[in-house]
């Protein structure tokens, strides 16, 4: 879906990592370094457990956290009547920027990584304004249409991404990977006309965001290209969420009004929502987080496929949750577009192993 970007460190430390794309609803790119430290005991937390199981919880906090902000978000924005989504997209970033400060500063997960020219600010903050147009259309989309189809159109990104990289960088995929294209069409067109809650204005912004999320791997890739420019994914996060905030606040303000002002009247006489929202923006993190430790201890493949997984699981728990109607043939639409990722990843891959 999108390429993970690679990083070096400032110590001659051994930043074996490879660019590969990973599948995630709507955050950053995470490289894999499956190395026998970070199995064994770089984290403290998880030293005293074996690696399987530690292995086994990662995996399990990762769909807990990404099904879980899909899931929140939905519920603020079309249950609990928060209809902010620029807002509630604004905290996501503070969040985001917060934590990473104190994964990498105090927590050291990662070295720290800084941004070394005026050229290289500037090539990170035109990421962060796709990404924002990216989360932003996604969480709108969510007050429209429900997540078992939001989902759905969310697994089309490997379309948007081959169709961006040939417009921008002019790069032709082989026939089979085209070909493997056509099922996740398909299916998202049977999908969108049998929809019981079809909404046109939903269903446009979600391909907004699914082609916004496609558009930032190809520019990543473009923009971050130099050594001394590559970022490791969780500093690329420290720098992004503070400026994708920067950039949301002028619209939130325009378009949606003084909408801390109204959250802070509305939590004097209603509480949960202080609850909902830190709760909401501390998951939207966790699934940054989640996914780099996922690939950490996996693959960035593993993680691709567990991308997959989730999206069908996701769309399971929302249906149970939600109670949102669906047909068979919407669920026939969902699985064919499944069906057409896979086969595109494995597009992808004998491709690559027929380049080299």
């Amino acid at each position: 879906m999108v390429e993970a970007q690679t990083w070096t460190t400032r110590r001659m430390s051994n930043p074996r990592l490879e660019s590969t794309a990973t599948a995630d609803h709507q955050l950053l790119d995470i490289p894999a370094t499956p190395t026998a430290e970070v199995r064994n005991g770089i984290y403290s937390v998880g030293s005293h457990l074996s690696p399987n199981l530690l292995t086994a919880l990662i995996i399990a906090s990762w769909f807990m956290s990404n099904i879980g902000v899909l899931l929140l978000n939905k519920y603020l924005l079309s249950f609990y009547g928060y209809r902010y989504p620029i807002f509630l997209t604004m905290l996501h970033m503070i969040s985001c920027a917060c934590y990473s400060y104190v994964a990498i500063n105090f927590l050291e997960i990662v070295p720290r990584q800084h941004i070394l020219s005026r050229k290289q600010f500037f090539k990170i903050f035109a990421l962060s304004a796709i990404f924002c147009f990216s989360v932003v259309c996604g969480n709108t989309s969510l007050r429209y249409i429900p997540v078992s189809f939001n989902q759905a159109i969310g697994a089309t990104t490997p379309f948007f991404t081959a169709i961006f990289a040939f417009l921008i960088t002019c790069k032709k995929e082989s026939a089979e990977v085209y070909c493997a294209l056509l099922p996740v069409v398909f299916g998202i067109v049977l999908a969108s006309n049998s929809e019981p809650l079809f909404n046109l204005f939903g269903f446009l912004v979600c391909v907004g965001s699914t082609a916004g999320r496609a558009l930032k791997s190809v520019v990543q890739g473009i923009l971050l290209t130099s050594e001394a420019e590559k970022l490791h994914s969780m500093n690329l996060l420290l720098y992004m969420a503070p400026m994708a905030a920067m950039i949301l606040l002028p619209f939130t303000l325009y378009i949606e009004g003084n909408v801390a002002r109204i959250t802070l009247e509305k939590a004097k006489t209603d509480s949960f929502i202080v609850f909902l929202l830190v709760g909401n923006a501390t998951v939207a993190y966790l699934v940054n987080l989640t996914n780099f430790l996922v690939t950490k201890h996996t693959s960035a493949l593993t993680l691709q496929v567990l991308g997959n997984a989730k999206a069908a699981l996701a769309a399971i728990v929302s249906v149970m949750i939600f109670k949102n109607p669906v047909t068979v043939m919407g669920m026939a639409g969902f699985a064919v577009t499944i069906m057409g990722v896979v086969l595109y990843s494995e597009a992808k891959k004998r491709s690559k192993v027929t380049t080299h």
